[in-house]
This record gives C-alpha cells, sequence and structure tokens, in this order.
C-alpha cells in the first residue's frame, strides 16, 4: 500500500487498489500520479536518460498473476500509457512496445484487458506507424497462449520460459481457466477491431493480410482451427463492409485446404457413434430384408444407395463396407472439417436472418469460382453454396444455376473449368430439393441444344471414328453425361409438371443420343444405362441407332472405351458424409432411394399422348439437326421453335434390348456393356429401379441375393 507522504514517482508507481478502497486516495487521483511518471519515463528515454525508463519496463515484466496488488497496478500503468501514446516513438521505445503488444487479453483479469485494449486502439488512432503492430497483437489473441503454438505466445510465456521458471507443460495447463472466459475475451477483443476499424480508415485493408498470415495450420488440432475459424466468422459478421468482404473468402480458402487433406477412406466408417457417415451396399442383408420396401428403408440410412453415377464412387472406395470385426477410426481431418463446416453453416443462417444473403451470395459467388470450382474432386466446402442457395431458391439458387451454365457454355474458359461447371450443374441440379423447377428446365435446355448442335460446324463431313476421344470432346461429353444424370433424378417430377410431357418432347433428346461423337459409348454406364431405361420408358428417344453402333464395337475397340476412354467425371454434390454438420443438408437434399419410379399410370399418359400426335411427326433426321445447328453458339436456346418436333420411336426395339432373363449365379441388366457375353461391371450396383425392366412378367429382385465379384477387366 502505498503512504499518504510517500512519492509515487520515486517508488516506481507502488499503487493498489487497497489504497483506492480505502479512501486514501480517488482512481482519478492515482492515474494523475501514475501518467505523470510514465510520461517523465517516455520524455527521458528520448533525451537519453535510460533510468526511469527502464524501471517503467521492469514494472511491466515483473507482473504477478496471483498478487491482485501487482495486477491492480499494471491496470494503472496500462490506463496511463493509454493517456501518454503522444509520447511514445517507436524509434526510442520500441522495447516498450514489444513489451506490451507482447501481452495477451487471455492471462489477465476483465479490467487488464480493458486497460490493454484501450492502449491498442489509442496508440494506433495517434501513430500511423504503429497500426500494423497493434493489428498483429489483435489477431495474436484470437487463440489463447495455453495453445502452446509458438506465434500465439505472450510476453509472461516468453519471460517465464526464458527465465526457466515456466515449462510448456504448465503453459498448456492452463488451458481451461483461460478458455473458461472465451466469451468474455472474444467479446472485448472484437469490439476493439470494430472501434480501430472505425478511427482508422487504412485499418481494415491491412488486417486481411495479418489474418491470414497467423491462420493455424490446418494440421494442427481441430479446438485451435474452430477458435480461429469462430474469430474469422466475427469478422465477417460485425467488423465492418471492408472487413466482412475480406474474411468470407479466407474461410473459404482455409476450409478447401482442409478439404483435400482428407481421404475418402479416413470418413467411411461403420461405427454408428462416429461423426461421419457412410454408403452401404446393403448386398449382405438377409434375404428376408431384401423383399422389403427398399426405397423407404434406404431413405432411413446414412448413406445413398447405388445409382447413376455409381462409378465415381466405386473409384474412390465409397461403395465399400470395412470388413466385420475391424475397429473403426474416425480421422482427425475429417472430424476437423465437420465442426468448421457446422459452424460456417450457423453463420450463413444467420447473414439470411439479418438480410446479408445476396451480399453473402456474392462474396460466396466469386470465391467458389477462383477456389472451389478449379479444386480437383473438392469433397465439402461447395455445400456452403449449396446451403446458402437452400436459404433463397428463387434468388440464390438460380443465380448458381445460371452461371455454370453461362460457364459451361462460355468458349473463352478453359475446358477443364467448363467441365468442372457441368460436372456441378448435374450435381445440383439433380440433388437440390428446393430447385425451383423452371430452373431445371431452362438448364436443360441450354445443355441439350449446345450438345446437339456442339461440331456441327467443326467436324464438317468427317467421320467421328469408332473410338470416341474423351479428351479432345470432352467438354462435349461432360455436357451429354450431366444432360442424362439430370433427368436420372428428374424425369419423373418433369412429366408430373403441367406440360411436361410436351416440353420434353421440345428437346433435342434423340439428337444427343444419334450424335456422331457416340456420347453412349464414353459416359459413366450407369448414368446411360439409366437414363436409356427412363427415357425409353416415356418414349423420349429410339435406343436403335445406339444399339447398332454397339454391336459393331469389336473386342479391342470395346476394351478401350470402357477403360482409358470413359469420361472422368465426377459429381460434386453426391451425399454429405459429415454427420454433425448434415443437419443443415439432410433436408434440403436429393438421395437416388427418394426418386420415385416411373409409374404405369404416367407411361399410359405418355403412350396415350403419343398416339395422338405421333401422326403429326415426320421420320426423325434432318430438320431438327439443322435447326439445332443455330443454338450452337446462343447462351439460352429459343425452344419453342422445337416444341412440335420429337423422335419417333421404336418401342418394339427397346422391348427386345430390355429382354433379359435372371440366371444362377448371374444377373445381366440392360447394359450397353454386357454384349458378347461381357458382364456389366456395374449391374451389381443397382437397386430394383435400376434394374427392373418396364414389363411386370420380368420383375426381379429388390437385391441381389449374394456378393457378386466384379470382373477385373472392368475394375476402375
Amino acid at each position: 500500500m502505498v503512504g499518504i507522504g510517500r512519492n509515487p514517482l520515486t517508488m516506481g508507481m507502488d499503487v493498489t487498489a487497497d489504497a483506492v478502497q480505502l479512501g486514501a486516495i480517488t482512481d482519478d487521483e492515482v492515474l494523475s500520479v501514475a501518467r505523470q511518471w510514465v510520461v517523465r519515463a517516455l520524455s527521458a528515454a528520448t533525451q537519453g536518460d535510460q533510468g526511469h525508463y527502464l524501471n517503467l519496463l521492469k514494472s511491466l515484466r515483473t507482473v504477478q498473476l496471483d498478487d491482485s496488488g501487482s495486477l491492480s497496478a499494471l491496470q494503472y500503468r496500462l490506463r496511463a500509457l493509454s493517456q501518454s501514446v503522444s509520447y511514445i516513438s517507436e524509434h526510442y521505445h520500441h522495447t516498450l512496445l514489444a513489451l506490451v503488444l507482447g501481452m495477451s487479453v487471455w492471462t489477465y483479469g476483465p479490467d487488464v484487458a480493458d486497460a490493454l485494449l484501450e492502449f491498442v486502439v489509442n496508440l494506433a488512432t495517434a501513430n500511423g506507424g504503429c497500426v500494423s503492430q497493434c493489428l498483429d497483437m489483435l489477431v495474436r489473441n484470437f487463440l489463447p497462449p495455453s495453445c502452446g503454438l509458438p506465434a500465439f505466445l505472450d510476453t509472461y510465456s516468453r519471460t517465464g520460459l526464458m527465465g526457466g521458471w515456466l515449462s510448456m507443460d504448465k503453459i498448456r495447463a492452463q488451458q481451461p481457466d483461460q478458455m473458461a472466459k472465451k466469451d468474455v475475451v472474444l467479446n472485448q477483443l472484437h469490439a476493439a477491431i470494430r472501434h480501430l476499424a472505425d478511427l482508422v480508415p487504412t485499418a481494415p485493408m491491412r488486417l486481411q493480410p495479418i489474418v491470414l498470415q497467423k491462420m493455424p495450420h490446418r494440421t494442427l488440432p481441430k479446438q485451435w482451427n474452430v477458435l480461429y475459424l469462430e474469430n474469422m466468422l466475427r469478422l465477417e459478421s460485425s467488423g465492418g463492409k471492408y472487413i466482412s468482404n475480406q474474411m468470407l473468402p479466407a474461410v473459404v480458402d482455409q476450409l478447401i485446404q482442409i478439404d483435400v487433406e482428407i481421404r475418402w477412406e479416413d470418413i467411411l466408417t461403420d461405427d454408428e457413434t462416429s461423426k461421419v457417415y457412410m454408403f452401404h451396399m446393403d448386398i449382405e442383408d438377409e434375404a428376408d430384408e431384401r423383399l422389403n420396401d427398399d426405397r423407404e428403408a434406404d431413405e432411413n440410412e446414412n448413406g445413398d444407395p447405388a445409382g447413376p453415377g455409381i462409378e465415381a464412387k466405386l473409384q474412390y472406395g465409397l461403395m465399400t463396407r470395412p470388413s466385420k470385426g475391424a475397429v473403426p477410426t474416425l480421422d482427425e481431418m475429417a472430424d476437423k472439417m465437420d465442426l468448421m463446416m457446422d459452424m460456417t453453416f450457423q453463420h450463413l443462417q444467420s447473414c439470411v436472418g439479418r438480410g446479408l444473403s445476396t451480399q453473402v451470395f456474392d462474396i460466396l459467388l466469386k470465391s467458389f469460382q477462383s477456389t472451389v470450382l478449379n479444386t480437383y474432386k473438392s469433397k465439402f466446402t461447395q455445400f456452403l453454396l449449396f446451403y446458402l442457395c437452400a436459404l433463397e431458391p428463387s434468388t440464390c439458387g438460380s443465380r448458381f444455376a445460371s452461371l455454370l451454365c453461362d460457364i459451361f457454355t462460355s468458349k473463352s474458359r478453359p475446358a477443364n473449368t467448363r467441365m468442372s461447371a457441368a460436372a456441378y450443374l448435374a450435381s445440383y441440379l439433380a440433388r437440390a430439393k428446393y430447385i425451383p423447377v423452371d430452373v431445371i428446365w431452362t438448364s436443360l435446355k441450354r445443355l441439350v441444344s449446345w450438345c446437339a448442335a456442339y461440331g456441327t460446324h467443326d467436324l464438317g463431313s468427317k467421320p467421328a471414328g469408332n473410338v470416341p476421344d474423351s479428351v479432345l470432346h470432352g467438354v462435349f461429353y461432360s455436357g451429354c453425361q450431366a444432360v442424362m444424370y439430370i433427368l436420372c433424378f428428374r424425369l419423373k417430377m418433369l412429366v408430373d409438371e403441367p406440360e411436361g410431357k410436351r416440353h420434353l418432347r421440345g428437346l433435342c433428346l434423340q439428337q444427343v443420343v444419334e450424335h456422331r461423337l457416340n456420347p453412349l459409348k464414353v459416359c459413366l454406364p450407369s448414368v446411360v444405362e439409366e437414363f436409356l431405361r427412363q427415357s425409353s420408358t416415356l418414349q423420349l428417344v429410339d435406343q436403335s441407332h445406339w444399339l447398332a453402333s454397339k454391336e459393331r464395337l469389336d473386342g479391342n475397340t470395346r476394351s478401350m472405351i470402357v477403360g482409358d476412354m470413359r469420361l472422368d467425371m465426377f459429381f460434386p454434390f453426391d451425399p454429405y458424409l459429415l454427420r454433425h454438420s448434415d443437419r443443415f443438408i439432410r433436408p434440403n437434399f436429393t438421395y437416388w432411394s427418394m426418386v420415385e419410379p416411373l409409374d404405369d399410370i404416367a407411361v399410359s399418359d405418355v403412350e396415350d399422348d403419343d398416339a395422338d400426335s405421333i401422326s403429326e411427326v415426320s421420320s426423325y433426321g434432318g430438320s431438327q439437326l439443322d435447326e439445332a445447328q443455330s443454338y450452337e453458339n446462343a447462351d439460352v436456346t429459343d425452344d419453342d421453335a422445337k416444341e412440335n418436333h420429337r423422335p419417333a420411336v421404336s418401342r418394339q426395339i427397346f422391348d427386345n434390348s430390355l429382354n433379359r432373363q435372371t440366371q444362377v449365379g448371374s444377373l445381366e441388366a440392360a447394359s450397353p456393356f454386357s454384349e458378347d457375353g461381357l458382364v456389366d461391371a456395374f449391374k451389381h450396383s443397382f437397386d430394383a429401379m435400376a434394374i427392373t425392366p418396364p414389363h411386370p412378367e420380368m420383375m426381379m429382385p429388390a437385391k441381389l441375393t449374394g456378393r457378386i465379384s466384379l470382373n477385373p477387366a472392368f475394375r476402375i
């Protein structure tokens, strides 16, 4: 305690709170004396007298965290420094700046933390040369010193480590106490950042690179990655317009870096208590369970039953069940990604609730184009846009589909980018439960018209050859596959729409099927098979051209097409595998088990309509092909000119192509690659909808009665 007759200037400001509480001296008087002492020390250092300045430094270094008097004295010194920032020089007082700006708000109580943050804001406001140092100090406090990361250690911890009276174990042992006051610390910290950004116009533009520089490495423990992300999202929410625009792209960049580190096998586990999902093949279930309603059962499972595009899942092991008895493991990266995605989904939900959906969507859309779209087979980050579009389907959802169409049809974009856009568009329109029907129609018309008109001038009269080139014409094949994939999921819904049958007939589907580049030979077999099954059932396409050309393939060419020439395509909105954050995606997601089969009524309605209108249609050929050429360079096609044209379909040919029988030990589905004794590599993957012909007398079991081994020649 300071005596009444003692001079604080000569005693090194040994002031405690007791003097104030006892009424011996008021708070303002103590602060006034402290300020005089600090100003004298700073001025003396400028003039070359280091005595008082060194005493000031010593008083700041020797704070005892378990001594309330020492902490009270520190608070007054910091408040005095806040009122004396005009005397501080970067040249003469750099040691003082390093000492004070090296402190952590996590180490002290609220009063000392307030005094420290007040000093930081006042210093940045009064001295423009210290702005970056002050921002660096604030960002360093995103994590507590107890995290143990060198970049986040404070002055107290560094001094203790150098003096030998602290160890890293003791520093980490402070974690429970520091994390217990997390909410209070973060509230104080971000209030200071907002205040500084308001007072210093250049501060926001300096903040973003500092945040990126101090971002914890993706391999560090999830607790610190998640806490740092929480701070970034707080900046995005309340840090001002400029800071908001900078933080969300940084969040996406951090997520994509973690995303690409995750291996599919790390997130596929059979443990129901784990935090991730897995796909189930369900080929080992009991026979009586196979006869149940597969769609209703599968919908209640964690995974997506096999369907169109199954090859992509097979390629990455997504359809492989872990061996029985194996101990499931949870990958740290997948768990970290799950928590961070969940936090970001909550943030997007909050932004929409505050009326910021358009602003946030614009930021995410730019980040998607610059980061996510060209990241090879991103697994989860793209679902941020999927969810935001679910919150605003009529605006954001429509704009996202339109953008993907624009990218796909743009000749100025690289081929890989256009192919990726096709994959995103196909997966988005197929899986987004919330997407407006008119958006699906518009996108389909653009895709089909572009594909039908592709190469009509460039190819001229040159023969396309028996072996398609999936590299040279990859954009075309990706567009064709996108059309077929979308229709696999949406055909029943589109048929049930008013004027749906008429609009479907207006599409140039037959021109896509009969295109000289043979897209059916290059696109994924399960997608082709399911598309032909549904569209032929509705008499929207004629398979005769495909069946005839397929029979002309020799064994060598067939092997090349099945292997090297297969289109390398993925579907980025396949089922979301992270358990905790899946709560945001699942209600808005269409699983294959949810796709309604084409019932007899729908098929008979189409047949009745065909009987009334087929006489109006001449033989399918030149007229539509010539007309499609006009859409080659157009972004949006005029389908009114094509609505009265549709292909004449040979139902007998379709019936013959599906005339297969179940045999002991094997099953031959209606596959484009089942000819000449070749067993379809993917026949075991389809559920009842995918392998059941449209004739009741030919119904096959919903699930196979045993495991069927793949022919090694057909493995992907």
